[in-house]
């Protein structure tokens, strides 16, 4: 104000200013007393953005203040700006000189259009601010301001604005997928290129630009006044270092020389006002609003452009460039133009954040894994190579990567883990590397949950998500004795007991009410006998003794009607034993695995498996009690004793021992279809609540795009072919079989029927034994009787006398015969003569004989007819042949008499002539003794 006064006094036609709004509010009342023409050139400290000055204009004609710089225009380009980027949240960085109240009325309308802004000062010791950030910020909050870092706006000078992007990406606080804007009037190609190469996202510079000739050799003329080339050559250096400020200097100039010039060439100059302001009483310049009207319809083409004054006294002519990068991370990419903005016109260009479709040529990714089989897996491990990698899930980012055009290298994270978060609130795992922006993208089999979303983002799922359950198939046992299974023990052995028993009653009331025999049969109603009757018709073979009695045939047709109804049953129970698989292991889904004890199970400590059941199975709320069962399980011994660190460790657990593994379904399902033994199988829940996807940085630009190539893998079916790929559907093992068989088809092996030649087998050894052992007791036997020759002889003299004591004690036959047997065939008793009738006497009970005997007389008969052959030598009347030795009949059984008396003499033999006596009809004649 006092320099300004001084120069008054000294005399002058118009006053320049270039000083902070807080000055020239005080020259604009001094240039309005003194009718002195004021052209105000606002200038910001050291290149800080300006804020409006808001002169006040009462009164238009008191008005001597010209504003050569145009109205500050930073509300409405940001405003501008961001609605074409679409932006909802972001922080607006400005620093320690600049006025915040300079973008007040953009805040306004932001807040009325429901975006999230923050705001924040830049100190001047960046490195102290961004220092203290990581000292009083928990893990949480460092990650949420990471995330709103990611859309910045820079209100700063050129210099801070460079340190402050040098700390923010040294301390790894934004990733390439940032997205700044910086605006700021002052900035030059020199700070644009160096901001460029500092920076790694996206970014978007907002300047303010003069236009420039095309016309080289014209670009120094502006009219006919000759500016200097260091002014007029845009990449000079020195023009590049001159502040706007400067420029609109040399421009205001220009602009009162023309001024001067006309006034003269009109011959209206007024004398210099040579005025004195500390006078209250002082008069004001009489010429000095002809010299603003002359001033005001001027104009100059400079510099800056056309520099021309509108009504209000301001200049109109202002105009911004719009620069911009694309996203990268190589620092020093390059830069093009976007677009321009002017008052009149407003935007010219379209600065919509295009997607990047299929536009990411020249990007590589950096990709995070964990390795599980099938999705992420090592296909190629040579030493001093980069490992190769196959699986699902990399199939999927080929597919990707083809179409998008970007490159990727693929790391493990170091841990093996996919992530959890810590008790200071970072993770670890493959999603603590997105989290500190190590990773661009993490892909594994990784399922979408709440807690990880918190901190990332995620594609739409590519294939759908389960829990399932890994145990292992029942072996097949070899039972040889399959063919009994159909009935228990039990039955068997009440089977068994009751043939005994019926035997024993048949035996019983035969003993009580003997049954009248056949003449001729070879059988008797021994126990024996008896037992072995009651056996032959239980398995459908018959008998061989008669009963007649009829206690005893209503005793057997019982019998019979049991053995039917029990082999019937038999039968039908194993045709459905043999074809039928029984299920042996009784976990046929989740709900099966949290009722039982018996087999221990648990999943991999701290995985989203883990949390999933931890969460559901400590929520007093939840309806399904099997979470908490499967929690208590789970968490025995704080999760030490049944969980594992890694998956591939929980299905050796499942291979070796009584264990279930609950994991993911998909990695459960290709294990059990690729095992070698097939000897897994998985259950598990059929509804897919969650889903498998891509993870990305928080804010990455690809989440979008990603996901809109994984909709279309999904819609053309691309998707299902890779997903056949890894689990075919006609797989080498059954996945849902708790047996362990490959087999198909109902055909029968020989294990089934093992036990069938077993009992067969030990028939024949037990039958062989006995012929053994009878073999042996016969030659025991013969050696006490000389000649088996001499034994088949008849002793006639011991029959006679057999038959005698049977004739003379009917009472006791029994006591009169040895347990030898005599056997007399009808040839003999057809020498006998015709009689009336025949008596049937008894059978001898515990011999082995059964006889029909006749009338004493018969039987003297046939003693002395026997004895008259004996000393005839059987010679009956006239015979054409004749043979005499040793007497051979032969039985009807095929063989000879016999008789245990060795015969003293040898018996001369001719075959007798039929006597016509017809005994073979009546049925009361036996033939056996």
């Amino acid at each position: 104000f006092l320099t300004a006064c001084d120069l008054m006094n000294q005399g002058i036609l118009a006053l320049v200013s270039s000083i902070g709004c807080t000055s020239a509010g005080s020259l604009q009342s001094l240039a309005d007393a003194m009718h002195i023409p004021h052209l105000f050139i606002q200038r910001s400290t050291a290149g800080t953005p300006r804020s409006g000055c808001g002169l006040t204009r009462s009164n238009r004609n008191d008005d001597y203040t010209l504003s050569v710089r145009p109205p500050v225009y930073l509300n409405d380009v940001i405003l501008r700006v961001v609605t074409e980027y679409a932006w909802q949240k972001f922080i607006i960085f400005y620093d320690n000189e600049y006025d915040i109240r300079g973008i007040q009325e953009f805040l306004d309308k932001v807040s009325q259009q429901g975006m999230d802004v923050a705001l924040q000062k830049v100190e001047n010791n960046i490195n102290k601010m961004i220092t203290g950030l990581f000292a009083t910020m928990r893990i949480e909050e460092l990650n949420r301001y990471r995330d709103t870092l990611r859309r910045a706006i820079l209100v700063m000078n050129p210099s801070t604005a460079k340190s402050f992007i040098t700390e923010v990406v040294e301390t790894n606080l934004v990733a390439f997928d940032c997205h700044w804007i910086i605006i700021n009037e002052e900035i030059n190609d020199v700070d644009v290129q160096e901001l460029v190469r500092r920076s790694i996202g996206r970014l978007t510079i907002i300047r303010q630009t003069f236009p420039v000739p095309q016309n080289i050799s014209q670009r120094c003329f502006r009219g006919n006044h000759r500016i200097s080339s260091s002014l007029c050559d845009p990449k000079d250096p020195f023009s590049q270092s001159m502040e706007i400020s400067n420029l609109y200097i040399y421009d205001t100039v220009l602009l009162l020389a023309n001024a001067f010039h006309k006034k003269l060439e009109d011959r209206k100059w007024h004398s210099m006002a040579s005025l004195t302001c500390i006078r209250k009483n002082s008069k004001p310049w009489q010429g000095g609003r002809s010299m603003l009207d002359t001033i005001k319809k001027g104009g100059v083409n400079g510099l800056t452009g056309e520099l021309e004054f509108a009504e209000n006294g301001g200049n109109p002519n202002v105009h911004f460039e719009i620069l911009g990068t694309n996203y990268g991370e190589d620092l020093g990419r390059g830069i093009r133009k976007l677009g321009c903005w002017n008052p009149v016109t407003g935007l010219n260009g379209s600065l919509t954040d295009r997607k990047l479709e299929n536009n990411m040529r020249g990007v590589v990714l950096r990709v995070v894994t964990v390795l599980e089989e099938p999705f992420v897996m090592v296909s190629e491990n040579v030493l001093g190579k980069p490992k190769k990698y196959q699986g699902f899930s990399i199939d999927v980012l080929e597919a990707l990567a083809n179409y998008l055009g970007f490159k990727y290298e693929i790391y493990v994270a170091p841990d093996h883990k996919y992530g959890s978060p810590q008790d200071d609130g970072s993770w670890n795992g493959l999603i603590g590397e997105l989290v500190f922006k190590r990773a661009d993208i993490g892909i594994s089999a990784l399922t979408i949950t709440p807690d990880r979303e918190n901190v990332v983002d995620f594609t739409t799922r590519y294939m759908d998500y389960s829990v399932g359950v890994l145990l292992r198939k029942a072996e097949k046992t070899v039972d040889m004795f399959a063919c009994l299974a159909p009935f228990d023990l039990s039955l068997w052995a009440c089977i068994a007991g009751t043939v005994l028993l019926v035997g024993l009653l048949v035996y019983l009331l035969n003993w009580l009410n003997p049954p009248r025999l056949q003449m001729g049969s070879m059988t008797s109603t021994t126990l024996y006998n008896s037992m072995w009757f009651v056996y032959g018709s239980f398995v459908q073979q018959g008998g061989e003794v008669p009963y007649t009695t009829l206690a005893t045939r209503l005793m057997m047709g019982a019998w019979w009607l049991f053995a039917l109804i029990v082999i019937s049953s038999y039968t039908a129970n194993l045709a459905a034993f043999l074809t039928i698989t029984r299920i042996e292991n009784s976990i046929q889904s989740l709900q099966d695995l949290s009722r039982q004890t018996d087999i221990p199970y648990g999943t991999v400590l701290d995985s989203a498996v883990y949390e999933h059941v931890r969460v559901k199975g400590m929520n007093p709320f939840e309806r399904d009690s099997m979470y908490s069962q499967m929690w208590r399980m789970i968490n025995r011994s704080n999760g030490s004793e049944n969980n594992v660190l890694e998956s591939t460790a929980g299905i050796q657990k499942v291979k070796h021992g009584n264990y279930a593994f609950v994991w993911d379904a998909a990695v459960l399902e290709y294990v059990a279809i690729n095992d070698a033994d097939c000897s897994f199988y998985t259950v598990g829940n059929t509804v897919a609540d969650r889903g498998y996807g891509i993870a990305l940085q928080h804010g990455s630009p690809y989440r979008d795009v990603f996901s809109q190539r994984i909709l279309e893998l999904q819609q053309n079916g691309d998707m299902d072919i890779l997903k056949h790929k890894w689990w075919p559907k006609n797989g080498q093992c059954d996945l849902y079989s708790s047996m362990d068989t490959k087999q198909k088809g109902g055909a029968l092996d020989i294990k089934s029927f093992a036990g069938v030649f077993c009992i067969l087998a030990a028939g024949i050894v037990l039958s062989c034994f006995i012929a053994m052992l009878e073999t042996w007791w016969n030659k025991r036997k013969g050696s006490r009787v000389p000649s088996k020759e001499d034994d088949k002889e008849i002793d006639l003299e011991h029959l006679h006398r057999r038959v005698n004591s049977l004739c003379t004690d009917d009472d006791s036959p029994h006591k009169q015969f040895s347990t030898s047997s005599i056997d007399l065939t009808p040839l003999d008793i057809d020498t006998l003569p015709t009689r009336q009738a025949l008596e049937q006497i008894s059978d001898f009970r515990n011999t082995h004989i059964t006889t029909t005997t006749f009338i004493p007389e018969q039987i003297q008969t046939l003693s002395r007819t026997l004895s008259a052959k004996a000393a005839s030598g059987f010679s009956f009347g006239n015979v054409p042949e004749h043979r005499t030795g040793p007497f051979r009949h032969r039985a009807p059984n095929g063989g000879f008499f016999r008789s245990p008396i060795k015969t003293m003499s040898s018996i001369p033999y001719q075959p007798t002539p039929t006597l016509g006596l017809n005994l073979g009809n009546d049925p009361d004649r036996g033939t056996s003794i």
